[in-house]
């Protein structure tokens, strides 16, 4: 198939299968004596296996790496945990992140009655670092 095709069939962009290839996460594909990409099957399961890292939040460095365990029989299922363990760990840091963003966010909102002139409101005071005592 050409790479429209392929685009297509895996839902990406044509631009992001040249952006893949040039990374090294799809191999270079055979070409027809016309010049065109030549991909088979073979080129769509890595292809959806790429997005399926992606959407997983694996880097492009992680998916790689799978990529690399998964193509040697030797490979241990203990690398493939540890390295998807080391991306859980990563996604509960942002998790606790985004937990105490949501809070002062919360709070700020909690702040304000939401009524009256901007002149005073609490949410730009704390935002520009002021108080309402430094305001008067």
């Amino acid at each position: 198939m050409r790479i429209g095709h392929l685009a297509g069939q895996a839902g990406v962009a044509v631009d992001t299968v040249r952006y893949y290839e040039r990374q090294g996460l799809l191999p270079p594909p055979a070409r027809r004596p016309s010049g065109y990409r030549d991909y088979g099957n073979d080129e769509l399961q890595q292809l959806l296996f790429v997005r399926r890292c992606k959407a997983l939040g694996f880097t492009l460095e992680e998916t790689r790496e799978l990529l690399r365990l998964n193509a040697d029989p030797d490979t241990d299922r203990a690398e493939v945990r540890a390295l998807t363990e080391r991306r859980l760990a990563d996604v509960d840091a942002k998790l606790r992140e985004l937990q105490a963003l949501r809070a002062s966010l919360a709070e700020l909102a909690d702040s304000c009655s939401g009524h009256g002139s901007l002149d005073g409101c609490p949410i730009i005071q704390r935002v520009l670092g002021t108080s309402a005592e430094a305001s008067s």
